[in-house]
């Protein structure tokens, strides 16, 4: 634990960890028809407070905006009414998700008799450090409810009013319910509060889940004293194979950019075979340029469309902006040799008609989503039909890819006998 924080500061922290624990205790001996009530309150009061939050949410943006934040920034903050009511719907689905807990996963007899079931339990405390998107603030809580863990979550400071304001639905749904709130928002920006919780806050926490940039992620990594499920930088790739459909690759390509270009599940770099370029590029280019993308491209892109010189540095960026690297390759072995080296295990897409090319990219490319003529937005929970999710988790430990209510349990075994002693 950091002992340099304040000392108000750490009884805080401690305090929010302890009701945290306690309300999963509660949450857990409730039921999963309680739970699900719960989640169902919980949208009911963020349809009653969508004023409130609304208001909050323009004095962040306000905030923000004085602050000079990058437009993504800004626009991965914005809320409006339709969005409420889609954190709303989407606690509505979370609510119906099959509860998670006590679910018999596998069950043998061994031969002395002795009968082994393998069954889910919750984690325990989840600490969810988040940067500036409010959403996550509802999914979190809502996911963490309905898998009966407790939850400390700790927004960016630029979404901190936004984030209070719909912290405020849930502390309704808990006390109309009277339980204990299992899940507890961190109500302060100092940053030490990250310290604390990454320090396990006297073992009360028992796994950080961070979601973010790349600095946040290598903070929590190199900091934390309890396990991590790390969310790292989406940067991902749709290649357009030689066999591809025109009006595919187009209208994919084009969603995958643009739809909503500071998502994490937004394409970063186009990878065109040069067999099909030629044809192909000009037209997708053209419509990418009348939808306000810029392009950066290497020698053999701009040979065929004009367009910036890519660097080496744009193979590595997470834009999260109107902006895309377009690299043209020599086919499907040079493609997947590019995402090997550049990319960061999130998502990737090929665009093609032939199922052997296919086959060898979904099998071949070692990343959490890999996708066959479909949009790398579809890198999301919600759209797995998870209900939500709190992160695309890229590492190989325990879940990857969307990580939902289910992902948020481990297990325990349950083991009954007859009398047996061990020879």
């Amino acid at each position: 634990m950091d002992t340099a924080a304040p000392l108000d500061l750490t009884h805080l922290m401690t305090d929010l960890a302890q009701k945290a624990k306690a309300g999963a205790e509660a949450l857990r001996l409730a039921g999963p028809e309680a739970r699900t009530a719960l989640i169902l309150s919980a949208a009911k009061f963020i349809r009653a407070r969508q004023a409130d939050i609304l208001a909050a949410n323009a004095a962040d943006v306000d905030a923000a905006s004085t602050k000079g934040l990058s437009s993504a920034m800004v626009e991965r903050l914005v809320l409006n009414a339709d969005r409420v009511e889609a954190m709303a719907k989407g606690l509505e689905e979370v609510a119906a998700l099959p509860d998670p807990v006590g679910k018999e996963l596998a069950r043998w007899t061994r031969p002395n008799g002795l009968d082994i079931a393998r069954v889910s339990t919750p984690i325990g405390v989840i600490g969810i450090i988040y940067e500036s998107r409010p959403n996550v603030t509802a999914d979190a809580a809502a996911l963490c409810i309905r898998s009966s863990n407790g939850a400390i979550l700790r927004t960016g400071s630029e979404a901190l009013k936004s984030a209070l304001a719909i912290f405020a639905a849930f502390e309704d749904a808990f006390a109309e319910a009277g339980i204990e709130a299992a899940v507890q928002l961190v109500p302060t920006p100092d940053r030490d509060a990250v310290g604390l919780l990454l320090g396990g806050l006297n073992d009360a926490v028992n796994l950080i889940i961070p979601r973010g940039g790349k600095s946040l992620v290598a903070r929590v990594q190199a900091e934390a004293r309890v396990p991590v499920l790390a969310h790292l930088e989406g940067l991902n790739h749709t290649y357009i194979h030689t066999a591809a459909d025109p009006e595919k690759a187009l209208n994919v390509t084009l969603n995958a950019k643009m739809r909503r270009v500071s998502v994490c599940g937004a394409t970063e770099t186009l990878l065109i075979d040069k067999a099909v370029a030629e044809t192909l590029l000009p037209g997708i280019a053209k419509a990418l340029e009348d939808k306000g993308c810029e392009l950066r491209g290497d020698a053999a892109a701009q040979a065929i469309y004009p367009m910036k010189a890519a660097t080496e540095d744009d193979w590595r960026t997470e834009y999260l902006e109107k902006i895309l690297a377009v690299r043209a390759v020599d086919g499907l072995e040079a493609a997947m040799a590019h995402i090997k080296t550049y990319g960061t295990q999130h998502t990737e897409a090929i665009i093609t008609e032939d199922v052997e090319a296919a086959e060898i990219f979904l099998n071949e490319v070692d990343s959490a989503i890999v996708i066959w003529n479909a949009s790398t937005q579809y890198a999301d929970g919600g759209e797995f039909g998870l209900g939500a999710e709190i992160g695309i988790a890229t590492g190989r430990m325990h879940a990857r890819g969307p990580v939902g209510a289910e992902q948020l349990t481990t297990f325990k075994y349950v083991v009954r006998g007859a009398g047996q002693t061990r020879p």
